[in-house]
């Protein structure tokens, strides 16, 4: 029985995109019927939207500690 992926919403960014490359190298490499192929580009999405909600908070974290000057030694230090 195949093993249940995780719920994506569960996933680090890490995680998520390793998964996504797993996904793409076997939609790349096998084939498959049409409802596991449909299986995979669903979950792909998914993982998508994972990896983008986690680069966005990434991002939001980064602008507010910019705003804050807590980044500004660092880039005086370059």
């Amino acid at each position: 029985m195949a093993k249940t992926p995780a719920p994506s919403q569960d996933l680090t960014y890490e995680q998520a995109l390793a998964e996504l490359e797993k996904l793409l190298s076997a939609l790349e490499g096998e084939s498959k019927d049409l409802e596991g192929t449909m299986a995979m580009f669903e979950r792909g999405k998914a993982l998508i939207a994972r990896c983008q909600e986690l680069l966005e908070k990434a991002e939001l974290k980064v602008r507010q500690l910019a705003a804050n000057g807590e980044l500004t030694d660092l880039e005086e230090q370059d």
